[in-house]
């Protein structure tokens, strides 16, 4: 698992995307700054997961629901402090890392 690192954006800044781990976190510090995650995926669609703690209105410990990065499309994801696990971080895991990357903004 990897800790991803987030990118404050400035004027002119160009970014390079990153590939993700099948299974990575993302910092509550970033989270607290209202960090967004961008995920683009390639020819292969994926399935992005926030791992509910137990914490959001629905309380699905265990049983999240995935939400799906069509093939060819970029899709953005605002974070929430309710899906901070008890180490402070965001977990998040992918169902395929062959032809997606990810960028973290706040």
């Amino acid at each position: 698992m990897a800790t991803y690192v987030a990118v404050q954006q400035g004027y002119g800044t160009l970014n390079a995307p990153l590939t993700p781990t099948v299974a990575d976190k993302i910092s509550g510090g970033d989270v607290a700054k209202g960090a967004i995650l961008e995920v683009k995926a390639g020819a292969t669609p994926a399935t992005v997961t926030f791992v509910d703690p137990g914490r959001t209105p629905a309380g699905n410990t265990g049983t999240q629901a995935g939400q799906v990065v069509a093939a060819n499309t970029t899709r953005r994801f605002k974070t929430d402090a309710k899906w901070l696990n008890s180490a402070g971080e965001i977990d998040v895991t992918y169902s395929q890392i062959s032809t997606i990357t990810y960028e973290l903004f706040y």
